[in-house]
């Protein structure tokens, strides 16, 4: 099982891990209130600002204060191999 360093000593399992997001999006933010009102929210900012949100298999959600281009090369993906699109 592979873990990945989400900041602050926090892992996750790369296995479980569907996506990372940006929550700066209306339906990510809707999915971050809904996930917190099912009890299935993981915020692991330690109360910084939320960089990026990371989907899990287990419908759980979990917040990280680490950028995705922070996050990317933890999952063994270079900076080419993804383009940031505005």
């Amino acid at each position: 099982m592979q873990l990945i360093n989400i900041g602050f000593g926090n892992l996750v399992s790369a296995q479980r891990l569907l996506a990372i997001v940006s929550p700066d999006s209306a339906p990510i933010k809707r999915l971050i209130q809904e996930s917190r009102d099912r009890g299935m929210l993981i915020d692991a900012t330690y109360g910084r600002k939320t960089a990026a949100v990371l989907i899990m298999d287990s419908d759980h959600v979990v917040l990280s204060a680490l950028s995705t281009e922070k996050l990317a090369p933890r999952l063994g993906l270079k900076a080419e191999d993804f383009a940031q699109e505005e």
